[in-house]
């Protein structure tokens, strides 16, 4: 029997060509029109540190409460006199912890207290580092009073922060650069800058320039005093990183 003629079935419709993707639009891979090349930029600086910070712990002890109490005031006072009295070099002098604790008799089988034990935690920000090795000695010889430090730092406003990132930038862009002339290309679009990390080298302890003498202070010269720290700034060292992605235009293959 002769069969009739079937309808044909409709086909898929045909792809339309992919529209080129304009320079400098983001998208989360390169195309063929328009690369992209990633690079990281970064920077090292080593600059003089701006603040110097000491830890002054002060200790008494007495057979009763109100012993150690005294003795804790007065010693206390006598160091915040100190080092108020150089002025402007001291940025900021604060008082941190205080601590009055008993000390149990381990012998005795009552809670038998055997001494006070008190304690007072300053920190101050010297900016003027020629005062700097003249205080921590006379601090260190005042009576149960210990000095830890220096610990040399910048400000979180320092400009060094600053130049740091605008270097690390600068090389991004540079990398990139010459990244794209070796494809016989050239940047067109910046479309991703990541700040990675801005950090400043740890505190340690060391030194600064040579301090000057009481007498630049305004007090007496002592001649008992024991000679002034000749210490050296320790010099800080600042870290910027950053990603960044560009679009180029298409290599020359």
């Amino acid at each position: 029997m002769h069969q009739p003629p079937q309808p044909a079935q409709p086909g898929p419709p045909p792809q339309q060509p992919a529209a080129p993707v304009p320079y400098g639009s983001h998208v989360p891979y390169g195309t063929p029109e328009t690369p992209r090349v990633a690079v990281r930029g970064e920077a090292t600086l080593e600059v003089d540190p701006e603040i110097a910070r000491l830890t002054i712990t002060i200790s008494a002890r007495g057979a009763d409460r109100r012993t150690a109490l005294e003795d804790l005031t007065r010693r206390n006072n006598e160091v915040l006199e100190l080092v108020r009295s150089y002025g402007e070099a001291v940025e900021k002098l604060e008082t941190g912890a205080f601590s009055v604790a008993p000390e149990i008799n381990p012998k005795s089988r009552h809670e038998r207290v055997r001494a006070y034990h008190g304690r007072v935690h300053l920190t101050a920000a010297l900016t003027d580092f020629t005062a700097l090795g003249e205080l921590t000695t006379r601090l260190a010889d005042l009576e149960l009073t210990r000095v830890d430090g220096p610990r040399w730092g910048l400000r979180p406003d320092s400009p060094a922060y600053g130049r740091a990132r605008q270097q690390a930038v600068r090389e991004a862009v540079q990398r990139a650069r010459e990244y794209a002339g070796a494809l016989g290309a050239r940047l067109v679009a910046l479309t991703e800058l990541a700040d990675l990390e801005v950090e400043e080298g740890p505190f340690q302890p060391a030194g600064v320039a040579a301090p000057r003498t009481r007498s630049g202070y305004g007090g007496p010269a002592d001649r008992d005093a024991v000679a002034a720290l000749d210490l050296e700034p320790q010099r800080q060292t600042v870290f910027a990183h950053v990603n960044a992605r560009f679009t180029m235009t298409p290599p020359e293959l």
